[in-house]
């Protein structure tokens, strides 16, 4: 009787150990070049997997898509299928978003030359990339098609970025980045409004206007939403935080309004020079939006995290593994389904090892 009751008082601790460790989802941003090796992609998954991870998002061509999917279930992953839709380059010209200043992303990217944004309220452009997630979504071990650059280009940067780029949003957007004031758009607006935008002195003053390019944004997501659907896969989303703190400002994402599967926020507390506290306040602003959508609380990791107090660059910043703890549990606290790390590839042994105090 005596060995039963311990037994019995072993297995309520076990039971209790277990209880503070729920299980929670675990993602990792990455990249995967052409024509990559598939059994260094394995035991990259298998190492992942093996820290807790639930799944991967993973940015690759599209031709390497099933084989990179197909290992990542192999290896009990769920695969997320990330992908850039707004920048694209070498489409045509008058697919590019205009901006304040009437000239398109192509000829004069804003901040650095990657930065060719199409329109997204460009038909064309719609069917362009209705198709190419649409192909995606075909491949048969892909989970969940990922939109990454599903908006506008920043018309405000992020604060940690204002001395990197030199510039100051103090008295709102930066008009080279500010988008878009094509002919269409300006038209259709006036046509709904009765406003001219173009004869606006300040168009951020104008509610109106910030609505109909978050509208914009919101119809492109709904179709390829649909189009997904249709081919029995789920729709993820990277987002900035928000929506409304940063994202509708700052990219025109009104997200919480989006038809979404799972939503990924960005939650990079060193682009806004906040304090790892910062993900609880943020998350439960997300979470309130999302409504019954899922949050996955994305967190920047530091490389190099020991020299981070010499990185001006928030770009090169991000959590120390004595901060994971904080963002963890404070967006997990705020009532986000899970987390996502970018990218497990900045992760040192030490933050694996704080990694594995919260997720193993």
């Amino acid at each position: 009787m005596k060995h039963r009751t311990i037994l019995l008082l072993l297995a309520a601790l076990l039971v209790a150990s277990c209880a503070e460790k729920p299980s929670v989802p675990l993602y990792g941003w990455d990249s995967i070049g052409k024509d990559p090796d598939l059994e260094a992609v394995r035991v990259k998954f298998r190492e992942w997997k093996g820290h807790g991870f639930t799944g991967v998002c993973i940015q690759a061509d599209l031709a390497d898509i099933p084989a990179l999917s197909a290992i990542a279930h192999e290896e009990g992953l769920e695969y997320h299928a990330w992908r850039p839709c707004i920048l694209q380059e070498g489409k045509p010209h008058d697919w590019y978003a205009v901006n304040r200043l009437g000239q398109r992303a192509d000829e004069f990217p804003a901040y650095v030359q990657y930065y060719r944004a199409l329109d997204p309220a460009n038909p064309d452009v719609q069917d362009y990339i209705v198709s190419m997630i649409s192909d995606i979504a075909a491949v048969p071990d892909v989970d969940y098609v990922q939109l990454d650059y599903i908006r506008y280009v920043d018309a405000v940067l992020a604060r940690g970025l204002w001395d990197k780029y030199g510039l100051d949003f103090s008295d709102g957007p930066y008009p080279p980045a500010d988008y878009c004031y094509c002919e269409r758009c300006v038209g259709e607006f006036k046509e709904l409004t009765g406003i001219d935008i173009l004869q606006v002195e300040d168009p951020e003053a104008v509610p109106e206007w910030t609505a109909f390019r978050c509208g914009k944004v919101t119809a492109l997501v709904t179709k390829v939403y649909d189009a997904v659907h249709a081919l029995g896969k789920k729709v993820s989303a990277d987002v900035f935080p928000g929506p409304d703190a940063y994202a509708v400002p700052m990219v025109r994402q009104q997200w919480d309004e989006w038809p979404l599967d799972m939503v990924f926020p960005m939650n990079y507390n060193d682009f806004y020079l906040e304090p790892a506290g910062w993900l609880y306040d943020i998350t439960a602003e997300e979470v309130k939006a999302a409504g019954d959508v899922p949050v996955i609380s994305g967190l920047f990791i530091c490389r190099d995290w020991q020299r981070k107090a010499e990185i001006e660059d928030p770009e090169g910043q991000g959590l120390l593994p004595s901060e994971l703890a904080t963002a963890v549990k404070g967006s997990l606290d705020a009532g986000a389904a899970g987390i996502c790390l970018f990218t497990p590839g900045s992760m040192t042994p030490e933050h694996w090892a704080e990694l594995d105090k919260l997720f193993l």
